[in-house]
């Protein structure tokens, strides 16, 4: 499978929302049909852009998951296409528009410090992207 289109991001988009969520639920949520979804779920996992489904788990009772926050500028016009390739990222589990220096705010876990170079580089080599800062979160405080 080569690039990512925008019914194969939504569909990555739905199972990060809900990885449990049934092909026919999916297929009504994305307006295509069951035999669509499987097509596109095979697709997805035989070309290894899935690579496995799992749970989300609260911070606090997992806290050896890497999770950081990283400020990405996009050069010219390219925001739009940023996203995109962003949500192609199982990692991220937020993108943010932001005004400032910084064009998105995009928020990442991973299981470990090797995941996390890995989307990184991911990151810093989409095309549009200029420069990025990155800040590991450590704990959260409770308000």
């Amino acid at each position: 499978m080569g690039v990512l289109d925008d019914l194969d991001r939504a569909l990555i988009s739905a199972l990060r929302a809900n990885g449990r969520e049934s092909v026919t639920a999916l297929a009504k949520h994305l307006g295509v049909t069951r035999a669509t979804v499987n097509a596109r779920l095979k697709g997805l996992i035989d070309s290894g852009t899935i690579l496995g489904f799992s749970v989300r788990v609260r911070a606090e009772h997992d806290p050896d998951t890497v999770r950081a926050i990283t400020l990405v500028e996009v050069g010219g016009r390219s925001t739009t296409q940023a996203i995109a390739q962003l949500r192609g990222l199982p990692e991220i589990v937020a993108i943010h528009t932001t005004n400032g220096a910084w064009d998105l705010v995009v928020e990442l876990r991973t299981g470990t410090l090797a995941d996390f170079d890995r989307v990184m580089g991911q990151i810093r080599s989409l095309q549009g992207v200029t420069n990025s800062e990155t800040s590991l979160l450590l704990r959260s405080v409770q308000l």
